[in-house]
């Protein structure tokens, strides 16, 4: 058995680096597996880098995705039988680590992750994070039962995919008096907090303890052991220790605490702890689902006094410890002088905590794993080749237009948003209106949703109120309807003669007929003076739209022919041997060009133009299909040719043309694979994407701005949520064109379900 391990690693000063490496010792010795068949991948923090041993074959720098991206080859290319992930927040890169993501999605191995974290209430981020970690995860493994309750109740993870395996303490022997007698403890009593330095350890409860303490034995001692945390350090310097070291001096205690700034290995540790009469982790909140500090102290028997947080509470139970409420020290001091009168009380502690340990040993611990890992190894083995994904919307969430209602007001759609809420200062704009236009003509036409009808006239009436003399387009408008614009964007003008041009084709009324046709067609005139190959090839579409339902307007099919050939030169202008596109560039919604040129070709009958159409959609395609999912273009910086493009930040915009364009090539050739590329691309909005991170958001019905650099941008605007309502629509539309085809008649009954099940 070959194992990759992920996570910190010594020398690094961390404790879920200690934790690693005692892992990693404790799965090899005395397990019939070879030192030299463990790899482990440590993860660098920002400014440092380290001499690791032998095992440690590849670093990731925590806030360089491609790292990430590059170990995943590395594991995958490496032979081994299964990764084990070490998961808290704070080590991995990106908002709330997310860069961790792509990596493990990539993984060919399965997957066992031990949670060092597991908070009650998390954040969005923080709990669609933790989620797709554990679906990815063939096992979860957690250290206290009330991780497990978390998992199970806050994150729905099912209780058998969780196993739980009690943080492992080294199997040192040290006595007690030997070792006081070592470190000249002999007639004192030591009290010690041992872990890196910040704020959230309470440090000074114990501080303000002590002088109660000392009224009655003034032999105690409380020795602080640790390093400042290197994130504190980043931030703040030692202002914490010096606050701690003012505090001491205030109260006259400078013989009586002791600091000691280093950082120790684990041997010299339980050599402390072993030499220590009470331990005590004075922690100042409640979530703290692990302690490795508080698991080894139990284990070196040590009599240990904590404040209530999750792990301390499950850990001290049954007589292995005693709890003290936060910043309580006037309690702390009333149990440490109980226990200091009592000798008999403090060596039942110490006994019954020493006794539990030796069940917890790292050679135990190491058990478990192995049991784990395989049968990890072996369920893999065992089960069938994946089937080729079918294209089935019952597994897909609700058609529902909830923000989209929450989003629009008596004027039209507000732009954009502040997370789920309607951003009033930001106003309106043609672009959004005109889709929100498109997205209800379609939801009505496919689902005669009724909310839909209602918000339609809302969406023309804007469009009509933006539209000036010479048929062109005003595009913001405040939110006190003020304009503020004299002339929209060609692009804003494109994306409007596409939603009239599919609203004249499908209108649910002859009102609203009419009403589209008289903007459409006093727009019309400024066709021929369009220059940006998006408006050409939006108005492309929107025309096609328009003479599906009026074939003989030999007028408008004149002026498709013109635009089309406009975009056809602009593609012979700029296609190379290894370029086959429209510009020296990829930019943003790359897929309108060649969707706009598949609607023409079935319009014109023209076999060039249908050719330049799936060349160029070939191209797109190879460029932004990658690794099992849609990768955009970035627009922090577009893909010149020739340069390398950027991962983020990914749009909604791409995504829903691309899912359009798939469509169109369907819809043309009858080819399943178009089908298989559509929902792959449309999976991009719930997921499968370069973080693997939902943009979808479940609790609003809104869908998030983009892929960011570091994670999901929450803002839902208008464009985002269009753009996700729209595919979905689309992809519905493809499902059910599919199954009324002979390819698969026996599944009527499938299709009446999903229909209905996304109708809901």
């Amino acid at each position: 058995m070959k194992i990759a391990l992920i996570g910190t690693y010594p020398p690094r000063g961390c404790g879920i680096g200690t934790f690693t490496q005692n892992l990693v010792n404790a799965i090899t010795t005395d397990q019939g597996i070879e030192k030299d068949n463990v790899v482990v991948i440590a993860m660098d923090d920002q400014e440092e880098s380290y001499a690791y041993p032998a095992e440690v074959q590849l670093t990731i720098r925590q806030e360089q995705q491609p790292d990430y991206i590059n170990a995943a080859r590395f594991i995958n290319l490496g032979g081994s039988d299964v990764c084990i992930l070490q998961h808290e927040f704070g080590i991995f890169g990106g908002q709330n680590g997310v860069f961790i993501l792509p990596l493990l999605h990539r993984l060919e191995i399965p997957l066992v992750v031990t949670l060092h974290t597991v908070l009650q209430t998390p954040s969005y981020n923080e709990k669609a994070i933790l989620t797709e970690i554990c679906k990815m995860a063939a096992k979860v493994v957690v250290m206290t039962e009330k991780a497990i309750e978390f998992l199970t109740e806050i994150y729905n993870i099912p209780s058998s995919k969780i196993a739980l395996v009690h943080h492992g303490v080294p199997a040192f022997n040290f006595s007690h008096a030997l070792a006081r007698k070592e470190f000249k403890f002999e007639g004192k009593h030591v009290l010690l907090t041992f872990g890196l330095l910040s704020r959230n350890k309470g440090i000074e409860t114990v501080i303000r303890a002590m002088p109660a303490v000392l009224a009655k034995h003034p032999e105690a001692v409380y020795m602080v052991l640790g390093k400042t945390h290197p994130a504190v350090l980043r931030g703040s310097g030692e202002e914490y220790r010096i606050s701690l070291l003012r505090l001491v001096k205030n109260l006259g205690l400078e013989k009586k605490v002791l600091f000691l700034n280093e950082f120790i290995n684990e041997k010299e540790l339980f050599h402390h702890l072993r030499a220590t009469d009470i331990y005590i982790t004075p922690y100042l909140n409640k979530a703290q689902i692990t302690s490795g500090t508080l698991s080894y102290a139990v284990g070196a028997g040590a009599a240990v006094l904590s404040t209530p947080y999750w792990h301390a509470e499950e850990l001290l139970s049954e007589g292995r410890g005693r709890l003290f409420d936060f910043n309580d020290h006037e309690g702390l001091s009333v149990i440490l002088l109980d226990l200091l009168d009592h000798p008999a009380k403090l060596k039942e502690l110490r006994d019954t905590a020493y006794a539990y340990g030796k069940e917890t040993t790292w050679p135990k611990a190491g058990l478990k794993y192995n049991s784990i890992l395989k049968k990890v190894i072996t369920t893999r083995s065992a089960q069938p080749p994946k089937k080729e994904t079918v294209l089935d919307p019952l597994i897909l969430p609700p058609f529902l237009l909830d923000h989209v209602k929450r989003m629009t007001d008596d004027t039209g759609i507000i732009q954009h948003a502040k997370f789920g809420i309607p951003n009033l200062k930001e106003g309106y704009c043609l672009d959004d209106n005109a889709r929100a236009l498109l997205m209800v003509s379609m939801a009505h036409k496919q689902m005669k949703h009724p909310l839909a009808l209602d918000l339609l006239p809302i969406y023309l009436s804007y469009i009509h109120y933006m539209q000036n003399e010479d048929g062109m387009f005003r595009n913001f408008l405040s939110f006190r309807r003020d304009f503020l614009d004299e002339e929209g964007s060609e692009d804003s003008f494109g994306r409007t003669i596409w939603a009239l041009g599919y609203l004249l084709g499908n209108a649910p009324n002859d009102a609203y007929f009419q009403s589209g046709k008289e903007i459409f067609f006093a727009a019309a005139p400024n066709f021929e003076k369009l220059k940006s190959i998006r408006s050409i090839a939006n108005s492309i579409i929107g025309i096609c739209h328009y003479l599906n339902s009026t074939p003989n307007d030999e007028g408008m099919t004149e002026r498709l022919r013109h635009l089309t050939r406009k975009l056809m030169n602009q593609y012979k202008d700029h296609r190379s041997e290894n370029w086959h596109w429209f510009e020296e560039l990829l930019a943003y919604d790359n897929a309108i060009l060649p969707l706009s040129l598949l609607h023409a070709a079935g319009i014109l009958n023209d076999d060039r133009v249908a050719e330049t159409a799936m060349e160029s959609l070939a191209f797109l395609s190879q460029a932004t299909m990658k690794e099992g999912c849609f990768s955009p273009v970035g627009n922090q910086q577009w893909f010149v040719k020739g340069c390398s493009p950027s991962i983020f930040a990914q749009q909604p915009l791409d995504a829903l043309a691309m899912v359009l364009m798939f469509h169109q090539a369907f819809h043309l050739t009858k080819d399943k694979v178009w089908l298989n590329k559509l929902y792959t691309s449309f999976m991009w909005f719930l997921g499968d994407n370069d973080l693997r991170m939902c943009l979808y958001d479940f609790e609003t019905k809104g869908c998030c701005d983009g892929l960011e650099s570091y994670g999901v941008n929450r803002n839902q605007g208008a464009e985002s949520t269009l753009s996700y309502l729209i595919s979905h629509l689309t992809v519905l539309q493809a499902f059910e064109e599919f199954y009324k085809t002979d390819l698969v008649n026996e599944n009527s009954d499938l299709v009446s379900r999903s229909m209905a099940h996304a109708t809901t």
